[in-house]
């Protein structure tokens, strides 16, 4: 089964927490062991799993992006603009696999599940699939 799950951003980037959705699906699904896919079907838009603790990490991450992959629509070819968009969710990637071990994600202790944001703020999808 996939569940489909939405999502309003609100910046032009952004990283958005996803992980307590995740979790609440996986456990709703009484999935005792497994693997679970989050699934992005988004071109400007990616999935990723990185530190959750301290806040200035996702402040940190989005600026050092800013950095390699700026926003110069003069320079650009594509007509919509958002040609960084694209770089920065291809550097990412469309989807995270995290196993699921006894009940609950198998993620480290400062790791969390998010939903990036490249071309905002938009309402956006993104899918769960449990194996």
């Amino acid at each position: 089964m996939v569940k489909k799950m939405m999502i309003h951003t609100n910046n032009r980037d952004g990283m958005v927490e996803i992980t307590d959705q995740v979790r609440e699906y996986v456990k709703s699904q009484n999935l005792e062991d497994g693997v679970v896919v989050v699934y992005c079907p988004h071109t400007t838009a990616a999935i990723t799993i990185n530190e959750n603790a301290d806040p200035d990490v996702v402040h940190d991450m989005l600026y050092r992006l800013d950095e390699m992959v700026p926003w110069e629509h003069h320079r650009d070819l594509h007509g919509e603009g958002n040609s960084a968009a694209h770089v920065k969710a291809s550097m990412f990637g469309s989807s995270e696999t995290i196993i699921v071990h006894k009940g609950d994600l198998l993620l480290g202790t400062w790791q969390g599940i998010y939903f990036c944001e490249f071309d905002g703020p938009r309402k956006r999808n993104y899918f769960i699939k449990i194996v």
